[in-house]
């Protein structure tokens, strides 16, 4: 990639760089795989709450994870086959964490500045990190605006997946021009859920996961969702709290979902659910563990290079337009699990879409 950050490690004192170190060294220890990402964003949120990216992240992370162990559930293990799953882990798995390794080390930084009470914005692009996210940390550090900062995170991390994942070839001919957008509103990844309270559900879905634009403005939807209602915020936090994330969709719907397989192998899927509810001595849907499904994957190291150019993307940071955001999806969410249902029945997923 072009545009490359200019550093000279030089320049740094002996304690500079043992911090950047220890900085390295404690997001590649959180780094391992989804489960440990996504834990790691909810404690940065419970020890830093304004951080709200942080909350934001865990949240999003946790569907990443559900859907990478849905490659190994009852419904896509019908529909794809074993080469298109595999292809699909790899793509969700690298965005997963790229993102963690470009996010945690601001937070990490941030966390030792508020430590020696002063700002180490300084040492980002020594991280990698684009200087658009150490002019706004140090605008934060300044002003405190915790909306500025949410929506420089969301701009931040989506242009830095754009050429890494986005417009890398090889994601390009093996998962994006293949399954997402033959299967684009049929299958489950659109969907964004935050669970609260008893089995209720929140979130939004994405049409365009293609589109820089539209991804930008779902985060701000999203970020909308869990925080512009305090009393619904803390019901979500208090879900979080209470349910630790394995990756298996039972985390949030146990009374659908088991991370147990039930079914008898070789035998034809049986329709189970009807309007969200199992059917009448329906076996519940499998959602294994995310340790069980995947093992843990080594990544190359993340392509250098900082996505900003201008300060066009500054347009942003300001409010949506709509006052409210409506976060219902549980019936559009239960109707695309009642698609994959009938696609898994027929077992044959290009005579339904040619």
């Amino acid at each position: 990639m072009k545009n490359e950050l200019s550093v000279d490690a030089n320049k740094l004192s002996k304690e500079e760089k043992g911090l950047l170190e220890r900085i390295k060294s404690e997001t590649r220890e959180h780094n391992l795989n989804n489960v440990t990402r996504t834990m790691a964003y909810f404690d940065v949120y419970q020890q830093h709450p304004e951080i709200h990216w942080a909350f934001l992240g865990h949240m999003v992370s946790r569907n990443g994870g559900w859907n990478m162990t849905d490659l190994k559930g009852d419904l896509l293990t019908r529909l794809l086959t074993k080469k298109e799953r595999n292809a699909y882990f790899t793509f969700l798995e690298r965005g997963n964490w790229l993102i963690f390794q470009d996010a945690y080390p601001q937070f990490l930084l941030y966390s030792e500045s508020l430590k020696r009470n002063k700002p180490l914005f300084y040492l980002l692009p020594y991280l990698n990190i684009s200087t658009f996210m150490e002019t706004i940390w140090n605008y934060f550090w300044r002003k405190q605006d915790i909306y500025i900062l949410t929506m420089a995170l969301v701009i931040n991390e989506q242009n830095y997946l754009e050429k890494r994942v986005i417009q890398n070839p090889i994601y390009q001919k093996e998962v994006l021009n293949t399954l997402e957008f033959k299967l684009q509103d049929y299958l489950s990844f659109n969907h964004i859920l935050f669970p609260y309270r008893k089995k209720s559900l929140a979130g939004q879905t994405l049409h365009q996961f293609q589109s820089l634009h539209e991804r930008i403005l779902l985060g701000k939807r999203l970020y909308a969702v869990l925080f512009q209602k305090k009393e619904l915020l803390e019901q979500f936090v208090k879900w979080a709290r209470g349910h630790h994330h394995t990756g298996s969709r039972k985390d949030y719907w146990p009374h659908i979902f088991n991370n147990v397989n039930e079914g008898i192998p070789g035998f034809p899927y049986q329709l189970r659910l009807n309007s969200c509810k199992l059917r009448w001595g329906a076996k519940k849907i499998y959602s294994p563990d995310l340790t069980s499904a995947w093992k843990n994957v080594h990544h190359q190291e993340a392509e250098k290079g900082d996505w900003f150019r201008d300060w066009q993307v500054a347009n942003y940071l300001s409010e949506l337009s709509e006052t409210q955001i409506n976060g219902e999806i549980e019936y559009e969410y239960c109707k695309t699990l009642e698609r994959l249902e009938l696609a898994a029945l027929a077992k044959k997923v290009i005579t339904i879409f040619d």
